[in-house]
């Protein structure tokens, strides 16, 4: 059985943030499955991004950042994924440079939440 890509059904509305196809061969193309996994992505999401404080504890910031790194690699978001592991790296790093790596985070993640939006709007 072959899985037939998001992108295929909707062509150019999507940021391109996610890898569908990832996320869609992990549950068989169930799509209920995949609207609960989007789901509870963009609620850690959510909840995780203001943990991500650069003036925060270094342990904090570490933990913010695997964490929604991990979350990013299980639904196909690399960019943010990659994000999240350079500010995972830099945690000894100054505050400006943490907000820099706040802000590619947080402009990853609007993409990602834009794709999600698309995808279970439709």
């Amino acid at each position: 059985l072959r899985t037939i890509s998001v992108g295929f059904w909707f062509g150019d509305g999507m940021a391109g943030a996610i890898d569908f196809s990832h996320v869609e061969h992990y549950v068989g193309g169930d799509q209920g499955i995949i609207r609960d996994v989007l789901a509870l992505f963009s609620d850690q999401a959510r909840t995780v991004l203001p943990t991500l404080d650069p003036a925060g504890p270094v342990d904090q910031w570490r933990n913010a950042a695997h964490s929604l790194k991990g979350s990013a690699l299980g639904i196909g978001a690399m960019d943010l994924a990659s994000a999240c592991g350079d500010a995972e790296a830099a945690r000894e790093a100054s505050v400006e440079q943490k907000t820099a790596a706040r802000v590619r985070i947080a402009d990853c993640l609007g993409a990602v939440l834009a794709d999600i939006a698309v995808y279970t709007g439709r």
